[in-house]
C-alpha cells in the first residue's frame, strides 16, 4: 500500500507544480487569474463500514481553482486599453458561439470600427443613436463612428457682461439720439466679438456694439446695442422691424436697447431673450454665408456697475461640421467620440457581466472563459452599477499572480516530490530485505 500511497503523492506534487508553473508562466499576462491546486485525502473503506485505526491510501488532486481576486492596475498609452477596477467581466462574443467572459482589457479597432480583442472578438455594449443617446437593452457588438459629425445651425445664444456705468455717453445729438458709425470708435463705449454658424457650419463673426445713452428722468440709464455679421450692419431689430440706413451704410437705429435702474445691476429691460435674425452675407474668406433666422438672444445676464466693461460668458449651441479623432471611454463605459471640431457625443456604452460564482467558469484559453452550470447565468449591468466595478481608460489589470509566493510554493512542491519518492525508495528497500531473507 505504501507504493500507492508514494505515487499518489508524486502525482499530486507533479500537478502541483504544473499549477505553479502555469501561474508564473501567465505573471505578465494581462487579466490573467492564479489558480490554486485543491487536494483531498483518500481511505479505502471497509467492507462493513470505517474501522478507528483506517490508514488512508495517499491523495487526489480535488480541484484546480482559479482564485479571481484583483490584479493590480497599470497605466498605458492607449486609450483603448480598459481596466475593471473591481468586479465584472467583459464580454465579448463573435457572433457564432456563445458569449465570453475576460479581464483582459487590451481592445483594438478593426477595420470595420467594432472593438475587439486580439483575437478577433467583438466587446459587447449598448449602442447609441444619432444625437448620441445610449439605447439600452440587449447587448450588441461596439461599433465607433467612421463617419464625421454634421454641422448644427445656431439657435441661442447667451451673454454675461458688465457695463461701465461710469462711462459718458457716445450717442449722437447730445446723447439724446441714436446711430453709429462703424470706422469710429468714438461713437460706442465698447464691443464684443463671437462665432455663430449658419446651416452649413459656415462661420459667421457676429459683433455687438455698446453704445451709452444720456440717462432718462428717473435716474435709469439706456444703453443701444448694434450689431454686425462679418461686418455688415443687421438690417431688423429684434422686434423684426428694418434698421434704418444711412448713406455710408451704418445704421442709424439700434439692434435692442439694455436699460438699467438707478441702483444698476440687472437690467430691467430686457427680461426674457430677444430675436436676432442674422443677414446673409460674405465673410473675411469670401464665402457666402446663409441668413440665421430666430436665434434667441438671451442678455438677461447682462449687469451695470461701476467696474470695467468685461464679457464673463459667451456661448452658443452652434457648430461645425467635423470629423472624428478619437474615442475616451469614461467611468462609467460610455464611449465617447471626439472630433475636430470640439464636439463630442456618446458612441455606445460598454456592458459587464458578473457572476455569483466566477470559480464555476470554465476558462477558454485566450484570456477567456466561458459560463457553466456551476458559475450560474450572468448578472450583467454598466460599470459602476451595483457590484460592478469602474472601468479605467488607458490602463490594464495585471495578473494577480504573486511571484514570490509561487516561487516559495515550488520550492515546497519540489521538497514534496523528493519526500514521496524517498517513500517509494524505502518501500521497495523494506520489500528486497523481506525477499532476502532465509
Amino acid at each position: 500500500m505504501s507504493f500507492q500511497q508514494g505515487l499518489s503523492g508524486l502525482n499530486a506534487a507533479s500537478k502541483n507544480l504544473d499549477v505553479i508553473g502555469n501561474n508564473i508562466a501567465n505573471s505578465g499576462t494581462y487579466g490573467a487569474k492564479s489558480s490554486r491546486a485543491e487536494f483531498s485525502d483518500v481511505y479505502a473503506a471497509a467492507l462493513n463500514g470505517a474501522g478507528q485505526n483506517q490508514i488512508g491510501i495517499g491523495t487526489s488532486l480535488q480541484a484546480v481553482a482559479q482564485q479571481f481576486t484583483q490584479g493590480n492596475i497599470t497605466t498605458t498609452e492607449n486609450p483603448m486599453d480598459l481596466a475593471i477596477n473591481g468586479g465584472g467581466f467583459f464580454q465579448v462574443s463573435d457572433g457564432v458561439n456563445p458569449t465570453r467572459y475576460s479581464r483582459n482589457g487590451q481592445f483594438k479597432v478593426s477595420k470595420d470600427g467594432f472593438v475587439v480583442n486580439n483575437d478577433g472578438l467583438k466587446l459587447m455594449g449598448y449602442p447609441a443613436n444619432g444625437a448620441g443617446v445610449i439605447q439600452p437593452g440587449t447587448a450588441q457588438p461596439l461599433q465607433l463612428p467612421t463617419g464625421g459629425i454634421p454641422p448644427a445651425v445656431t439657435s441661442e445664444v447667451k451673454m454675461e457682461f458688465n457695463l461701465d456705468s461710469r462711462l459718458k455717453t457716445t450717442a449722437p445729438a447730445g446723447g439724446t439720439g441714436t446711430g453709429l458709425d462703424l470706422s469710429d470708435s468714438a461713437t460706442y463705449n465698447n464691443a464684443t466679438s463671437m462665432t455663430v454658424y449658419d446651416a452649413k457650419g459656415q462661420d459667421v463673426a457676429v459683433t455687438f456694439y455698446f453704445q451709452k445713452a444720456l440717462p432718462a428722468a428717473d435716474g435709469s440709464d439706456t444703453w443701444n446695442v448694434y450689431a454686425t455679421a462679418n461686418g455688415t450692419p443687421f438690417d431688423t431689430d429684434s422686434a423684426g422691424a428694418p434698421i434704418a440706413m444711412d448713406a455710408f451704410g451704418n445704421p442709424t437705429t439700434p439692434f435692442t436697447t439694455l436699460t438699467f435702474p438707478p441702483s444698476g445691476g440687472a437690467p430691467s429691460s430686457p427680461t426674457t431673450p430677444v430675436s436676432m435674425n442674422i443677414p446673409a452675407g460674405t465673410s473675411a474668406r469670401g464665402n457666402t454665408t446663409l441668413a440665421i433666422p430666430n436665434i434667441q438672444l438671451d442678455m438677461t445676464g447682462a449687469s451695470e456697475n461701476g467696474s470695467s466693461f468685461a464679457v464673463t460668458n459667451l456661448t452658443q449651441d452652434g457648430y461645425a461640421p467635423g470629423q472624428l479623432t478619437g474615442i475616451q471611454v469614461a467611468n462609467n463605459g460610455i464611449v465617447q467620440a471626439r472630433y475636430s471640431n470640439g464636439q463630442s457625443k456618446p458612441a455606445g456604452q460598454v456592458e459587464l457581466a458578473s457572476f455569483r460564482n466566477p470559480q464555476g467558469l470554465q476558462t477558454m484559453g485566450g484570456n477567456v472563459w466561458i459560463r457553466t452550470v456551476n458559475s450560474g447565468d450572468a448578472v450583467v449591468g454598466v460599470p459602476g452599477d451595483g457590484n460592478m466595478g469602474a472601468l479605467q481608460s488607458g490602463a490594464l489589470e495585471e495578473s494577480n499572480v504573486d511571484l514570490t509566493a509561487e516561487l516559495v510554493n515550488m520550492v515546497t512542491a519540489q521538497r514534496a516530490y523528493q519526500a514521496n519518492a524517498q517513500t517509494i525508495k524505502t518501500q521497495d528497500q523494506v520489500l528486497q530485505t523481506i525477499v532476502n531473507l532465509r
